[in-house]
């Protein structure tokens, strides 16, 4: 596991340790972490005690980057190892996010609702039937199937509410079980920041004002019933959910124009049915199968524009009128929907050939289809691409080979896998246009446990990632189709030593190190043009980099120290096309340096003698980068986003009441009150204070 896993996450000891669940997740996490594969582990039952959001919580790990374009419900990029975004595959549970009820990104799923996450580093499991450029997050809720209920309320600075309620039932004797979740989350988000000011002679002075359009609420629920252990289904379940959210939208890109009507919104319902069950004294199949329907809106027309008073500067009633509707751009005012339902299936067949081989093959196709309104009609001639009928259908398949030799000391996965693409678009006023792609991928990862505590991880892919919806179809708001968008390729590799030393006479040492390299090719990225942007494949990439962690708690875990550090160069290699005269500038506008750190003292028997207090404290580092190329532009004139560091401080109280344990956290976060930026010009919150209660029975 990660030093995150072992200090801010794992369980605290409890006085009456016979009355504390010992849950199943941390013994598969732990078998997770010491396989072959490129993964790190980051158990997360101490951050449902905290007030940290998920995003938040796995920035914490070495190698992983969070950057927020605001607060709570605001747009996060993910990078791993240096990739970014859709580069990046997400699942919770195996089914890929979005399928699975959170359209609003990883960073905004609540922390509560998740056990633990697996962070696969270039190299992804086949198991997954998913592409993926740069590697894998695979969050996993609770696994267990017994009786039990948890609930958590957090409230706090800038008008922060969530809550989040789980359960499940289980009745031995038929292996029938029932459960189900619930959350809210809502912000306000009016936290105040520096801005600049237009007068009514045009000139420009700084200020600080609160944001006063940038409320976050969402909302969600799912209901899962099955069974377990019958004779006709090792597991047989189904999953039903809807969750939606809606966000209202402060201000332009770089924060210096005020938004005061803009809003957006998605909401998603569907189901997941899973069966396992094997079919053979050394044959196991399993499937599974998903359907859900994601609603996008985008509504921005207002005759109006904001100051960042939130007072109306122009439009009718005030001294300067506005000719069109629509803040972000004058004249291009919209009011949209767009509709996107998506069915996927996958079937894994695992053969043991014997005792220490495995042989799986996977089959995973994918199709989605989108449709559209835009309710304001254009003032161009140009057909919108919003009112399209678009599809796309991937299919991944392949096959893996697991072998563990000399008595687990030497585990190797190897496998191969398969990419067929297929995009295809039609509607009123437009072409109909369709393309197909067929790629292949492979890879090995090898562990070689050198003694008990030491061993060394080795892997490689050869793996691609195909395009998105949005990137081929646009986002009917400021992307631009392209449908003749090629997969990204990319050369992944990792290698790298873990030591776990457990009850030492100085204690507990985990150390993590980990060197990884990747070779890019044909990347996407958005290109601006006068009005649109358009996805296009640009350039070439390589990236290495060194990542490590280290942890250290006393034997009763009474103290627990952590720290990690990213180290990552990650440049332009084309030396032909629309960069070939970057050759080998640093990508812009990405964090190349970053760290973490934190502390917890656990006192138990305080104040009485089935309670434990925990003060804790974490602190976070992101060196400065330049938005643009570097090699652009003279030295103080380029834009960048300055260093900076952040600490958290906090106490937690537990209360051991026989089967119930309850904790209350208080936490102060961005303690210095710091200028925080993820992006240029974009402030983060600063100082804030949360109070947390959570509970399990």
């Amino acid at each position: 596991m990660s030093p995150i896993s072992a200090w801010a996450q794992e369980p605290a000891p409890s006085p009456a340790p016979a009355e504390v669940k010992v849950k199943g997740s941390l013994s598969e996490g732990r078998r997770r972490q010491q396989s072959a594969e490129a993964v790190t582990v980051v158990d997360l039952r101490r951050a449902q005690q905290q007030s940290s959001d998920l995003g938040e919580v796995l920035a914490r790990t070495q190698g992983v980057s969070v950057r927020r374009s605001g607060g709570l419900g605001s747009n996060a990029r993910f990078s791993l190892n240096g990739l970014y975004d859709d580069q990046i595959r997400f699942f919770l549970d195996g089914v890929p996010l979005g399928a699975a009820g959170y359209p609003f990104g990883i960073a905004n799923v609540p922390v509560n609702l998740v056990e633990r996450a697996e962070i696969y580093r270039g190299v992804v499991p086949l198991r997954f039937g998913s592409d993926a450029l740069g590697g894998a997050v695979n969050l996993v809720s609770d696994t267990r199937y017994d009786t039990h209920a948890r609930a958590s309320y957090q409230v706090g600075s800038f008008g922060t509410q969530r809550m989040s309620v789980e359960g499940r039932y289980r009745h031995e004797p038929s292996g029938f079980f029932a459960g189900g979740s619930f959350f809210f989350d809502y912000a306000k988000n009016n936290y105040r920041v520096d801005v600049e000011y237009t007068d009514d002679r045009g000139q420009l002075h700084p200020i600080n004002a609160p944001r006063f359009h940038d409320r976050y609420v969402a909302r969600g629920a799912s209901v899962e019933v099955g069974v377990l252990d019958r004779p006709w289904a090792h597991r047989l379940s189904l999953r039903a959910y809807g969750t939606s959210y809606d966000k209202e939208l402060q201000h332009s890109v770089e924060m210096k124009v005020a938004y005061g009507e803009v809003e957006y919104g998605e909401s998603v319902y569907g189901a997941v049915a899973r069966y396992e069950q094997p079919i053979a004294s050394r044959l196991e199949l399993k499937i599974l199968a998903s359907y859900s329907r994601r609603t996008i809106d985008f509504v921005d027309k207002s005759i109006y524009g904001y100051d960042w008073y939130g007072r109306r500067t122009s439009g009718p009633g005030t001294p300067r009128g506005k000719g069109f509707p629509g803040e972000i751009q004058e004249n291009a005012a919209s009011d949209q929907t767009q509709g996107e339902g998506t069915g996927l299936a996958r079937g894994v067949l695992e053969w043991s050939l014997a005792p220490a081989h495995v042989l799986r093959v996977v089959l995973a196709p994918t199709r989605a289809t989108r449709t559209g309104e835009e309710r304001i009609s254009s003032r161009t001639s140009a057909p919108n691409p919003v009112n399209t009928d678009r599809s796309l259908f991937t299919m991944v398949s392949g096959m893996e080979y697991e072998a563990n030799l000399f008595g687990d000391r030497l585990q190797n996965i190897a496998f191969v896998k398969d990419y067929v693409f297929h995009i295809s678009s039609s509607g009123a006023g437009s072409v109909a246009l369709s393309r197909d792609s067929h790629s292949f991928g492979a890879g090995n990862a090898v562990r070689l446990r050198i003694s008990k505590p030491l061993y060394v991880k080795v892997s490689y892919e050869y793996a691609t990632r195909l395009p998105s919806s949005d990137e081929v179809f646009g986002n009917g708001v400021l992307a631009r189709p392209n449908l003749e968008l090629e997969p990204e390729l990319s050369h992944n590799a990792n290698a790298g030593p873990r030591l776990e030393l457990r009850r030492t006479p100085i204690g507990d040492i985990t150390a993590d190190v980990n060197a990884f390299y990747r070779d890019s090719d044909r990347l996407i990225l958005p290109l601006p043009g006068e009005r649109y942007l358009q996805y296009q494949n640009v350039n070439r990439a390589r990236s290495f980099g060194l990542e490590n962690a280290l942890t250290w708690s006393t034997l009763e875990r009474r103290l627990t120290l952590d720290g990690t550090l990213t180290v990552q160069d990650a440049r332009n290699a084309s030396s032909e096309g629309p960069l070939g005269y970057l050759d080998g500038d640093r990508l812009p506008n990405r964090p190349w340096l970053f760290a973490s750190w934190g502390a917890r003292f656990r006192i138990p028997g305080l104040p009485s003698q089935r309670d434990t207090l925990e003060p804790f404290y974490m602190g976070r580092f992101v060196h400065e980068f330049y938005r643009g190329w570097p090699s652009l532009g003279t030295q103080e004139y380029k834009p960048l986003v300055p260093s900076q560091i952040t600490h958290n401080v906090g106490i937690s109280y537990t209360v051991y009441g026989g089967p119930a344990v309850v904790t209350s956290t208080l936490e102060v976060q961005n303690v210095t009150d710091e200028r925080v930026y993820d992006f240029l010009g974009v402030q983060r919150p600063g100082r804030a204070v949360y109070l947390k209660v959570s509970g399990e029975i």
